[in-house]
């Protein structure tokens, strides 16, 4: 399936997808935005009173410009310095991200402590390098596996979640396969998964919300 193409001919999947995608990724780091309230902040609905703070308004306006150039361009492989630009993006007016982190970090209500911060990049190098060397895996347990080993090392300061799914979908894709929007609702779940380092059930829940996405693009094909 080529989703790009379908997006491109599908406008009103389109913003329904960039929308769910961005409501979901920000509820799952602590947005209160509502998705009336992101539906109207990306699309310029001006019939909506929106009760946002500057952060919240910024992660949601700065989600679609990092969603639109990740997925803009999937003939690629993936490569550090476009990993970079995505966290740059994320966190654009929020807080300056133009490379790996410097410091140590820690993950809120999390047993893991990432890598010290003189780790990070080599700890990074490899990840990429195994990835873009594991095409022929398949791609739902693929992309959970770079996801955890992404979510654990903590490359960047902040907005790494964010930026870890943003490239989730840009893998699937890249591989003609449906995105996924990780409801915030399952947000237990997948934080488990990361948790324990649970590549194979993580990849299930990839494969069954994509084949869900898969079927939500098919009823608005249907609609025209």
């Amino acid at each position: 399936m080529d989703v790009m193409e379908f997006m491109r001919d599908h406008q009103a999947y389109f913003e329904d997808y960039v929308t769910r995608s961005t409501y979901h990724s920000n509820a799952i780091e602590g947005s209160t935005l509502s998705y009336a309230e992101t539906y109207a902040i990306l699309w310029n609905d001006n019939s909506m009173k929106v009760t946002a703070t500057a952060r919240e308004l910024y992660e949601a306006i700065n989600h679609k410009h990092a969603l639109g150039i990740a997925t803009g361009e999937l003939s690629a492989s993936l490569s550090e310095r476009f990993i970079k630009d995505i966290a740059r993006d994320i966190n654009r007016n929020i807080s300056e991200v133009d490379d790996y982190r410097r410091v140590q970090v820690v993950i809120r209500g999390a047993e893991h402590m990432p890598p010290a911060p003189n780790q990070v990049n080599q700890l990074m190098m490899q990840l990429v390098w195994e990835y873009n060397h594991d095409e022929g895996e398949d791609p739902f347990l693929r992309e959970a596996k770079f996801h955890i080993r992404f979510e654990r090392t903590h490359p960047f300061e902040d907005g790494n979640g964010r930026t870890g799914r943003i490239l989730i979908n840009r893998g699937l894709m890249r591989a003609g396969l449906a995105p996924v929007v990780i409801p915030v609702e399952e947000r237990a779940a997948y934080m488990e998964a990361l948790a324990r380092s649970d590549y194979e059930g993580l990849a299930a829940m990839f494969c069954r919300l994509s084949e869900a996405e898969a079927e939500r693009m098919e009823r608005f094909a249907d609609a025209g």
